[in-house]
């Protein structure tokens, strides 16, 4: 297990949401925003095929454009566009993919899930996912998901295959008074798993 490449997916330096859009309701739209409300300190590298700017942040057309800057990239675009996602950021050195695109094995596409797997051995990534939430980090000041907070402050992590369960819990941090510093989503556990 390559340690390195987990603390790029739980604590990056900086982190690229491909498929970031400017546009409220789509899942690239939400993951910005949560990392800007989430006062994220690290670099936020938007990538648009389309869009100079992303909610207020510069955007780029590729994650080959940041070759070296980015430990983490959440990779939001459908699923036919994954692969090559994952492959460029490969190529861009990025340490770990967060891939909150559902369409893979849970709809039994076993095929193309063990293909995105096979990409991140290739260049030494970790994956979360797919089909994912996302992850958050009080500590990291991160929220690279759609959930629209951070929990409450603790000490505790959570981790959790189901993401429908991680967003009702991070909500009920607040209602019960129970903080944690992590909550991560593990969906179809393709890569990264429980262990």
């Amino acid at each position: 297990m390559n340690n390195e490449a987990l603390n790029g997916l739980f604590r990056p330096n900086g982190v690229a949401v491909i498929g970031a859009s400017n546009a409220v309701g789509k899942i690239g739209y939400s993951v910005i925003e949560a990392l800007k409300n989430g006062k994220y300190e690290g670099n936020i590298f938007p990538i648009n095929l389309k869009e100079p700017e992303i909610q207020g942040i510069k955007a780029y057309k590729s994650i080959l454009d940041l070759k070296g800057q980015v430990d983490l990239a959440v990779i939001t675009v459908p699923a036919k566009f994954v692969p090559n996602s994952v492959e460029e950021c490969g190529q861009a050195g990025v340490k770990g993919v967060s891939v909150i695109t559902s369409g893979f094995g849970e709809v039994g596409d076993h095929e193309t899930e063990n293909k995105l797997v096979e990409t991140c051995r290739k260049y030494g990534m970790r994956m979360l996912g797919p089909n994912i939430i996302g992850s958050l980090s009080n500590s990291d000041k991160l929220n690279a998901s759609f959930a629209t907070t951070l929990p409450l402050p603790g000490n505790g992590a959570l981790i959790s295959q189901s993401g429908a369960l991680l967003i009702a819990l991070d909500a009920g941090t607040y209602l019960r008074g129970v903080g944690f510093d992590k909550l991560f989503s593990l969906g179809n556990m393709a890569d990264v798993d429980f262990a």
